[in-house]
């Protein structure tokens, strides 16, 4: 039986790159328990700098993951990427309450809308409750940013790709959202970047959506 000091160290077991700034940070779970939507404070050691994730992975491995989109300025996400199998970790959490609201019930009809690494706590959902009816629509650049795009069923996963032409849409994710005719859903679950998120509530106010049927988690 592990001793309590044992299942509160946190290592790594994996780094999956995704493509040149994107990777997903695996660790083991411990005895650390979280649902989709929650996030985790993430150092290298306890005292240095820590930075929120949302969980990535389904509550039921025994593993936690990640998705961290490394940038030049980033002193942690850049530190995280370097690390090897077996080194530690510093983890504080989980934390959040988003999709808390989020229920698997086959006749509650969900709309997911991520820009980027939003997509993270909906990917964790999607891995905990495989049978929910949800739509997801991701806006990201290029098609290479659509992270794990073979884990969701082809109807489930709808990208808008405002920099190519190999998504599902060309365009802004806010753009298709007004063009789009999508079937109405009970709730409708934002996140990632707040300007993203801002019009894209405008956007679904004006469709008839109601203030309570909008959840929102902002990035940045």
């Amino acid at each position: 039986m592990k001793t309590i000091e044992e299942v509160d160290q946190y290592v790594v077991k994996d780094i999956r790159d995704l493509n040149e700034s994107t990777y997903v940070l695996r660790f083991n779970r411990g005895i650390m328990e979280f649902k989709p939507g929650q996030h985790v404070n993430i150092g290298i050691n306890e005292k240095g700098e820590h930075r929120e994730y949302s969980i990535y992975s389904g509550t039921h491995g025994d593993y936690v993951e990640v998705l961290i989109k490394e940038v030049d300025d980033g002193l942690v996400s850049r530190r995280l990427r370097k690390l090897k199998p077996g080194d530690q970790l510093s983890i504080r959490g989980p934390f959040g309450f988003f999709l808390a609201d989020a229920k698997p019930a086959s006749n509650e009809r969900l709309l997911f809308v991520a820009s980027g690494t939003g997509i993270a706590p909906f990917h964790s959902f999607m891995r905990t409750f495989p049978e929910a009816d949800y739509r997801l629509i991701h806006g990201i650049r290029n098609i290479d940013e659509a992270y794990d795009k073979d884990h969701y069923k082809e109807s489930r996963y709808f990208s808008c790709t405002s920099r190519g032409n190999r998504g599902d849409y060309n365009g802004r994710l806010t753009d298709y959202l007004l063009e789009a005719e999508e079937e109405k859903a009970e709730k409708v679950y934002l996140c990632g970047n707040s300007s993203m998120i801002y019009d894209a509530m405008d956007i679904l106010r004006a469709q008839g959506y109601r203030h309570d049927q909008i959840f929102t988690e902002v990035y940045f």
